[in-house]
């Protein structure tokens, strides 16, 4: 846990770390449960490990700190359905929490939907990839940091 003012307790020293080195388009991947994270932080990414809590948990504390990259069409990506998912159409309801929560810290673009195997590449170049306990079906989410103004650091 975390004992500073003004920090979510949920995020640990190394999420911390994490977000503080990364740069503007720098990319942030919030596991699910069942995301092959372990093999691809095996490429590059870093694994940071949060296997006991939900991602609308973290997503909602991560938001207090980075700012989202406003100069993409969607700083915010999720896994689409694959196509047997999409014909019995699934209902993925974590994925209306992730858009509350985005539009909450100011960002009202719609989530990106990444095909399955495309999310699996793009993670491998992540910067970092939590693995967390999040237990929804096509619950993972990348967040492309973006940058804060100068006049807001002061």
């Amino acid at each position: 846990m975390v004992v500073l003012r003004g920090i979510p307790s949920v995020l640990s020293p190394e999420m911390l770390y994490a977000l503080a080195k990364m740069g503007h388009g720098d990319e942030l991947v919030l596991a699910d449960a069942n995301f092959p994270a372990s093999s691809i932080c095996a490429s590059g990414p870093k694994e940071i490990r949060a296997d006991g809590l939900g991602i609308p948990q973290l997503l909602e504390a991560i938001l207090k700190l980075l700012p989202l990259d406003t100069y993409v069409p969607s700083p915010a990506a999720v896994m689409d359905l694959v196509d047997s998912d999409k014909q019995r159409c699934l209902d993925v309801p974590v994925w209306g929490t992730y858009t509350r929560l985005l539009g909450q810290a100011g960002s009202q673009t719609p989530l990106e939907k990444v095909e399955r195997f495309a999310f699996y590449e793009r993670a491998k170049k992540a910067y970092a990839v939590v693995a967390t306990g999040e237990t929804s079906l096509y619950g993972n989410l990348i967040l492309k940091k973006g940058v804060i103004p100068a006049e807001l650091l002061q």
